[in-house]
C-alpha cells in the first residue's frame, strides 16, 4: 500500500480529478493549503499599497492505493498537472503499513 500526496496549482484540480477518474481512481481527499517552494511568494497591490504574499494558494490531494497502481497514477497526475511553469507542484509517494475501514473493519487492500 502507498499513499500519494500531491501539491498542485488550484486551477489544475479539475484536470487531475478527471484524469484519475479515467484510469479508474474513484476516491481522493482534497484540501486547500498554502505554501511556497522555489517560486517564493509574490507582490500584490491592495488599495494602492504593495505588499508581499508569502504563501501561495495550493491544492493538496491525498490517495491511498495498492503499490501496483503507483507508477500509472503518478504519471497521470504529472501529465494532468503540468503547465511547464514554476510552482506546478510536487508528488510524494509514502509507504502505508496498514489501512482499516472504520465501518466494517476490513483491512488493507479490501479497505481501500
Amino acid at each position: 500500500m502507498k499513499k500519494i500526496e500531491v501539491i498542485i496549482k488550484p486551477f489544475k484540480l479539475e484536470a487531475v480529478k478527471e484524469a484519475l477518474t479515467e484510469i479508474g481512481i474513484t476516491g481522493m481527499t482534497v484540501s486547500e493549503v498554502k505554501g511556497y517552494g522555489r517560486q517564493k511568494g509574490h507582490k500584490e497591490m491592495y488599495r494602492g499599497a504593495e505588499y508581499n504574499v508569502d504563501f501561495n494558494p495550493k491544492i493538496k490531494i491525498e490517495l491511498v492505493l495498492v503499490a501496483e497502481l503507483v507508477e500509472k497514477v503518478v504519471e497521470t497526475i504529472r501529465n494532468a498537472a503540468n503547465s511547464g511553469k514554476i510552482g506546478d507542484g510536487k508528488i510524494f509517494v509514502i509507504p502505508v503499513e496498514r489501512v482499516v475501514r472504520v465501518r466494517t473493519g476490513e483491512e488493507d487492500k479490501a479497505a481501500v
